[in-house]
């Protein structure tokens, strides 16, 4: 069967098509820029032990007693990459001062410390909102690892309490954030369709290549 085309139809699929080309163009460029900071930011979690108030309390002193120790172990790393690799050379020092807060605290629970790569969702953090992806992550774990996650960003340095005014810790990352990328932190609202679109296609390749 011959399928006939007229002339406006012809130009609409043009319109069409150019349409999707430069939202194609606009969108790739946002795409980079989200790998960017996905690939330039060196995560920290940890996993308390449970959800009593007494292992949430806990969590939270293993916290500040990381991010004590954490301050001159990365204070000279320029990247997320030097970051993460000098997690790995201190991870027993590391899993020692969690230790010892725990023992302490007159507990005494495992803890597993590791550098891995692991998927995020959307997480608010103070003023600015990182997207959901694959981050590289010093990941902590305590005793049964049941109880309610805390996480923040080593790297760029912008964990609080380690900082105190997260604004102005992430305007100093220009070296590490182009302008684009820091509104994008602060101004997600501004983007939520594109990371909306990268999130599902995250996933549908998580589930893809499962």
């Amino acid at each position: 069967m011959k399928v006939t085309i007229n002339k406006k139809q012809a130009e609409l699929a043009l319109l069409l098509g150019m349409a999707i080309s430069v939202f194609c163009a606009g969108f790739c460029g946002f795409a980079a820029d989200y790998r960017d900071i996905t690939d330039t930011v060196f995560r920290l979690h940890i996993l308390a032990n449970s959800d009593s108030e007494a292992d949430q309390s806990l969590k939270l002193k293993v916290r500040d007693a990381v991010l004590e120790k954490s301050a001159y172990l990365f204070e000279n790393n320029a990247s997320a990459e030097e970051s993460a690799r000098a997690a790995e050379e201190h991870l027993d020092e590391i899993r020692q001062t969690a230790e010892q807060v725990i023992a302490e605290n007159g507990a005494d629970y495992s803890v597993k410390c590791e550098v891995t790569e692991m998927y995020f969702d959307n997480r608010v953090y103070g003023t600015v909102t990182m997207p959901a992806g694959e981050y590289t992550a010093l990941r902590i774990t305590i005793g049964e690892a049941q109880g309610k996650n805390w996480w923040c960003v080593m790297f760029p340095p912008l964990c609080l309490p380690a900082v105190t005014n997260i604004d102005e810790a992430l305007e100093e990352c220009g070296d590490v954030f182009t302008a684009e990328e820091i509104d994008m932190l602060k101004n997600p609202e501004n983007y939520e369709c594109k990371l909306y679109i990268v999130e599902l296609f995250n996933k549908l390749k998580d589930h893809i290549c499962a």
